[in-house]
């Protein structure tokens, strides 16, 4: 059993991500579930610029789409609700959106790159106390930026010890080392794979064990055969998650990373059990 943790959807800067993709790729790689999150909700462009309002999408009307497509695909499909810290807070009528869908929304969803916002900022602030009244967990994008650093979700972890943290990327574009270093300090925090090498992943097991660590990838960012390889033809790195970390950990540790460690966290149903 596989459960991606970290896919989206959505067209928004140069990301085609359609919802067809995403179920084709889920077919073709034997994915059982996935949490998946609206792109749309992007505030900033690649250079952290700030999108002018033509080109915003609304928190609400991007959260309305991932819902609708979690109901289209019941026991496949939750939700990770993409937010906008830079330019909107939660009105009354998004917290009751949410609260109306917790049987699918299982996740508040951060980019502190592409809102150009601190993670242990203040704009932050009102969605991670949304987690904590809705008891539910924040995955936030790491790397690329001082925003996004590992530490600020630290910071951020440490000031709120009831709700749970994932740095997706576990600092994207480095050596990992940082989160690496910073996760077992925590109980709240986790890591995930999303562009990971192996490596650093066993480097978080060797000093956590297996419970902290998720897998994901940004599916279907690199198309269908995201899983497989980029555009240019090149191995992805999730073929050694597939292929290799079987050989190299125990059969517990590996479903603990592919899809126990999921459904704990984000307190999702188990196939057929009607739970």
């Amino acid at each position: 059993m596989i459960i991606d943790t970290h896919v989206h959807i959505g067209d928004k800067l140069n990301f085609h991500m359609p919802e067809e993709m995403v179920l084709e790729a889920m077919r073709k790689y034997h994915i059982d579930m996935i949490l998946a999150s609206n792109c749309e909700a992007a505030e900033g462009d690649h250079d952290q610029n700030l999108l002018p309002p033509e080109l915003q999408t609304g928190m609400y009307e991007c959260t309305e789409r991932i819902i609708k497509f979690a109901r289209g695909n019941p026991g496949k499909i939750f939700a990770a609700v993409w937010t906008k810290p830079h330019t909107e807070q939660p009105s009354a009528e998004f917290k009751k959106l949410l609260k109306d869908n917790l049987d699918v929304v299982k996740a508040i969803k951060v980019h502190p790159y592409h809102s150009a916002v601190p993670f242990d900022g203040e704009r932050i602030e009102a969605y991670i106390q949304l987690a904590a009244e809705l008891h539910l967990p924040v995955v936030t994008h790491t790397g690329g930026c001082d925003q996004a650093s590992p530490v600020r979700v630290f910071n951020a972890a440490e000031k709120h010890p009831d709700v749970n943290f994932v740095m997706v990327h576990m600092g994207l574009g480095s050596d990992n080392r940082e989160a690496i270093e910073l996760i077992p300090k925590l109980p709240n925090l986790y890591g995930d794979t999303t562009w990971v090498p192996m490596k650093s992943a066993l480097s978080l097991l060797e000093k956590t064990g297996s419970s902290r660590l998720l897998f994901g990838s940004d599916m279907p960012i690199d198309g269908v055969d995201t899983y497989h390889n980029n555009p240019r033809g090149d191995k992805s790195v999730y073929q050694d998650y597939f292929n290799e970390l079987p050989k190299l950990i125990s059969k517990q540790d590996y479903d603990n990373i592919m899809w126990k460690n999921a459904v704990e966290l984000f307190k999702l149903p188990l196939p057929h059990s009607g739970k």
